[in-house]
């Protein structure tokens, strides 16, 4: 398997995402390592101590038994007591065997004690040759015998020029060493639940400071920040400031404090151009009107007027009505800025679509106007002159950023509990840079129709509709490529 592929495997296992869970994950393998390095050496330990202990066993019982097989067990002078004594006093399992030039002339196995009853064993040709591979010199080796399991043998040499063989079983050595391990692997997989819980309660409780800053951050990134008065919520509370915890917290707080100020001073800032903005305009209306109002009594001067003053008064007149109106459209914005609420009635939203595709089609003709109704009337709670200055302002945009034949199409329909108004055209769409801040105010498209004079142009129009869709509980959104545009408005209903 190449590396890459060890590398993506690796990458796929699931991993703990918290820093509590890293944290208790680490613990426990830490923990894991420890207990498997001492459940190794204490298994590795144990087996070499019980097996140098059968091996002093073997040294023990020497090559009395192996001798003996060629005599049924007893050795042709141990009733005179000489120097090799009685066989059956030799441990139970116990086995023996002769050798003769590689091949196994006599064999047996102690089962009870009783050397003459016990001498039959089945070797196997295996069995046989694994034995006439174990070296002559006097050290015990295991022996995996068939028909025996595992053996400890020594291998010495006869007087005979034979090889005697002497063996002692292995599985009261592997037996203890098997309950070891087991002992082992339930105490130390007890202990790592245990210490795995425990672990995960400390970790817990040491990090709930850190839980408090989290949860805190989570709430602040939550509150809308661009605009409005801002209201942070509670620090986070104290911990050590001694600790990395504690200092985290320590130092979040005073960055919550600097936002707090930060946030204060914008609000600030923003009431104070609101006042100026709403007092602008309402001390502007006074006196454009009446620079209107005297153009217009100028215009009506019975006497004859050059030429040149009768256009000069008509531009005038012009102009104060456009700033009139863009007066008026920075009130109104300052005023829903402000929060002042809006009139609540029942509004026939289908009426105003149709009355402002009405009106739509008698300002421009060149374009092609088409709608889109349901057959059950749509009704609306909200205002109902500013909810037909929304419709006015998204058709009057169609028509004034739009070629002549543009088809321009108005929907209505319910989605999920809300009224949408769409208002759909096939023409160049809107550019690429001016998207980001098409609501905002005094955003203007560089591709309007020069040739159209009417309409305020001063870039409020969208803006007023993002407003007054926001102040009735409602969102306004944009769609646009090149031969299709799209502006959607959804009010609740």
């Amino acid at each position: 398997m190449s590396r890459p592929d060890i590398r993506a495997r690796l990458a796929r296992l699931p991993r703990p995402r918290t820093l509590r869970a890293r944290l208790t994950a680490g613990l426990v393998v830490l923990l894991a390592v420890s207990c498997a390095a001492v459940g190794v050496a204490a298994v590795v330990e144990l087996n070499g101590f019980l097996t140098q202990r059968l091996d002093e066993q073997l040294a023990q019982v020497g090559t009395r038994f192996p001798e003996s097989l060629e005599h049924n067990g007893r050795l042709p002078d141990d009733h005179d007591g000489d120097e090799y004594g009685d066989t059956r006093r030799t441990a139970t399992g116990t086995f023996g065997a002769r050798l003769l030039n590689g091949t196994v002339t006599n064999k047996g196995l102690i089962r009870s004690g009783d050397p003459a009853a016990d001498l039959n064993v089945d070797l196997t040709a295996r069995d046989a040759a694994r034995l006439a591979r174990v070296p002559v010199d006097g050290r015990p080796h295991t022996v995996e015998l068939s028909a025996l399991d595992d053996y400890r043998v020594v291998a010495s040499a006869g007087r005979d020029g034979d090889v005697l063989m002497v063996g002692l079983p292995l599985e009261p050595v592997q037996a203890t060493v098997h309950r070891l391990e087991l002992v082992a692997a339930s105490v130390f997989g007890l202990a790592l639940v245990v210490a795995g819980v425990a672990g995960a309660c400390w970790v817990r409780w040491s990090l709930r400071p850190l839980s408090r800053v989290a949860a805190t951050a989570t709430r602040v990134s939550e509150l809308p920040l661009a605009s409005g008065e801002v209201a942070l919520p509670p620090r986070a509370p104290d911990a050590d400031p001694g600790g990395e915890v504690g200092r985290v917290a320590a130092a979040f707080n005073r960055m919550l404090g600097h936002v707090e100020d930060a946030l204060t001073k914008r609000h600030a800032v923003e009431e104070r151009l609101r006042r100026f903005a709403a007092d602008a305009s309402h001390e502007l209306r006074t006196p454009v009107a009446s620079v209107r109002g005297h153009a217009e009594l100028a215009l009506l001067h019975p006497g004859p007027v050059p030429p040149e003053v009768t256009r000069a008064l008509e531009r005038i007149t012009a102009e104060s009505a456009r700033m009139g109106e863009m007066v008026d459209d920075l009130l109104l914005l300052a005023r829903l800025d402000a929060g002042r609420p809006l009139e609540r009635h029942p509004v026939d939203l289908t009426r105003l679509v149709l009355d402002a595709v009405t009106d739509a089609r008698a300002t421009g003709p060149g374009h092609r106007w088409t709608l889109d109704l349901p057959e059950e009337p749509v009704t609306v709670p909200g205002d109902t002159h500013r909810l037909h200055q929304v419709l006015a302002n998204l058709l009057a945009n169609a028509r004034l950023h739009t070629p002549a034949g543009t088809k321009v199409t108005v929907t209505l329909e319910t989605e999920a509990g809300a009224a949408v108004v769409s208002v759909h055209d096939d023409g160049p769409g809107v550019p690429e840079e001016v998207r980001p801040g098409v609501f905002e105010r005094f955003t203007r498209a560089e591709h309007r129709r020069p040739t159209d004079a009417s309409g305020s142009g001063a870039g409020l129009g969208l803006s007023i509709v993002a407003a007054v869709a926001e102040a009735h509980g409602g969102s306004v959104g944009l769609q646009s490529g090149p031969g299709s545009t799209t502006f959607r408005i959804s009010l609740p209903s």
